[in-house]
């Protein structure tokens, strides 16, 4: 019977010991275009899909699910020499339809010479989306950029410009009057400034910390610059109708890396 004792005890620590290994924890839904914050033991190692990530000193991490992926999540966690595998399944979702009529011709199908201004104009927002700090300003609840507003546009619909078919959307369109202040959804750091992007207009992007950014588009007046460091809440600019817009309104994106996401899903995050 002491026997059995020590036995029933010994594997009780065993288990235990296992489940400070693997202590992992999800928020968010594992499903097309959401942001997930996960928290696992410190000092551990965080593979999403043989993609090595960053895991701040308290064990907190993020990545995002693209708007069409199809297969499964793969998660790797290494903690010393023990490893575990897990297998997260990624939902469906559907999409809308949304159609824009109005837009100027060159706005929808660029003429060649602005060609070279477009490619410019995405390569720099690809180097502000690719910067990966050791920020941790993602794993805190973010707020909306306005504090009155309609939505006029969602994640993921199919756009319809001027009866022409052409890549969804990948933000949330905020209808308010111009000269609207927009404040900053999170603390973070301006990584880019753009008063006059072809497409997006005035444009900010703000890094929160491990490939996690927000961008600000269409904006009218801009009041921050890059390398300045912004707190949530404060004012960084005022809502305009610059870029390839029908009128005033704030089109805000979210990214981990290059894969986008829906700003609601980190907007909504419990």
């Amino acid at each position: 019977m002491k026997y059995n004792c020590k036995l029933l005890f010994f594997i009780l620590i065993l288990v235990l010991n296992c489940s400070k290994i693997y202590a992992l924890e999800f928020k968010g839904d594992f499903k097309q275009g959401s942001f997930i914050l996960g928290k696992t033991k410190p000092g551990a190692k965080v593979y999403i899909d043989k993609r090595k990530i960053r895991v701040s000193k308290d064990g907190y991490f993020a990545f995002g699910l693209d708007r069409d992926r199809k297969n499964d999540v793969r998660i790797k966690i290494i903690n010393n020499t023990e490893e575990k595998n897990i297998v997260k399944k990624v939902f469906k979702r559907d999409y809308k339809i949304q159609r824009i009529d109005g837009l100027p011709p060159k706005k929808v199908t660029p003429p060649p010479e602005v060609f070279e201004r477009i490619k410019k104009d995405n390569k720099l927002i690809g180097e502000a989306r690719a910067i990966n700090t050791s920020y941790e300003y993602f794993k805190d609840k973010f707020i909306y950029p306005l504090d009155k507003y309609i939505v006029t546009g969602v994640y993921g619909s199919q756009r319809i410009l001027n009866g022409k078919p052409r890549r969804p959307h990948y933000g949330i369109d905020f209808h308010a009057p111009e000269g609207t202040p927009v404040k900053a959804m999170m603390d973070g750091e301006v990584t880019l400034v753009h008063k006059d992007m072809y497409f997006t207009g005035g444009t900010v992007i703000f890094d929160h910390g491990h490939g996690i950014s927000t961008l600000f588009m269409h904006m009218k007046d801009i009041n921050v610059k890059v390398g300045q460091k912004v707190k949530q809440g404060q004012i960084v600019g005022t809502l305009g109708q610059s870029g390839r817009a029908t009128g005033p309104h704030l089109d805000i994106r979210l990214n981990w890396f290059e894969v986008k996401l829906d700003p609601v899903t980190i907007l909504n995050l419990n």
